[in-house]
């Protein structure tokens, strides 16, 4: 017998059909959306655009060192003769018992004015590599660096990785907006002194440095004083850094470490107890 559907019945199918019907539609719609937000996030041309791997910095590398016997210079990712070619050091004369200190500033968080203290009981000269932001939210320590007799030097505005720059434009704006800013700051001429940010470079790079009249300096010592939630003690910081200091040494620490603003007096101290004075880095660019 042929059955006839109910309106009771009709009125479930009609609403299992609606509900399939916004299912699927909610489905396709997802598909849509996913293939929308994909094109959006799609790279563009930006001035972003010049932080691209090409064949020109596929030779990127980061700078590292390899320590031998205590008391003896490192080597480095690249050796004192080949970053001499562009004007680029990270380390002194061997058969001298001289330090050049430098710091990386890359936001202020009360620890500046213990390190500058600590320098000048000791009379010692320091760079500080600065980015944009430190210098905008900064501008009086920066003032205090320079009138204490300090160099102050150029870290890039962004802090970028520098070594996927391909368009020298791009690579000349992080430095000039630094240089232009120290400039309305301090009223003086920025050193030209740069750090490449994390120690990131190529060979590239380097040239572009050079051209635009830069001396490039890495370091021969460091330890892990960046981060700021594990930081690390006392006793661990002298370990590192009476352990492994040598003539010519490079150093780099960062101000935003607080072991580094409370050893330092102690630490410059004991470095002196050990024969060795401090120099400027304009004497390795010499």
């Amino acid at each position: 017998m042929k059955r006839f559907f109910t309106e009771h019945e009709k009125t479930l199918w009609l609403l299992l059909l609606f509900a399939c019907m916004f299912f699927l539609g909610r489905g396709i719609g997802a598909i849509v959306y996913g293939l929308h937000m994909q094109q959006e996030m799609s790279p563009r041309e930006t001035v972003g655009s010049a932080l691209e791997n090409t064949q020109e910095v596929l030779s990127a590398e980061n700078w590292g060192l390899g320590f031998g016997t205590e008391g003896t210079q490192p080597t480095g990712t690249a050796s004192a003769e080949e970053l001499k070619e562009y004007n680029a050091y990270y380390v002194g004369d061997a058969e001298e018992k001289k330090i050049y200190l430098t710091f990386d500033c890359g936001y202020e968080n009360g620890n500046s004015s213990a390190i500058l203290d600590a320098l000048k009981r000791h009379n010692a000269p320091a760079t500080f590599f600065v980015v944009g932001h430190f210098l905008e939210s900064a501008p009086e320590m920066v003032k205090r660096m320079v009138e204490d007799g300090h160099t102050v030097g150029n870290h890039t505005y962004h802090h970028y990785d520098m070594s996927k720059i391909s368009d020298p434009a791009v690579f000349r704006k992080e430095m000039d907006d630094v240089r232009t800013l120290f400039q309305e700051t301090t009223g003086a001429e920025m050193a030209m002194y740069y750090r490449p940010p994390q120690g990131k470079y190529s060979e590239t790079n380097l040239q572009m440095a050079k051209d635009l009249g830069y001396a490039t300096f890495f370091w021969s010592l460091a330890y892990v004083d960046w981060n700021v939630d594990a930081q690390p003690s006392h006793e661990e910081a002298f370990s590192k850094l009476t352990g492994r200091i040598h003539p010519g040494a490079v150093v780099l620490l960062h101000n935003t470490s607080k072991t580094n603003g409370e050893i330092l007096d102690e630490l410059l101290t004991k470095w002196e107890e050990m024969g060795y004075t401090f120099g400027k880095l304009e004497e390795l660019a010499e």
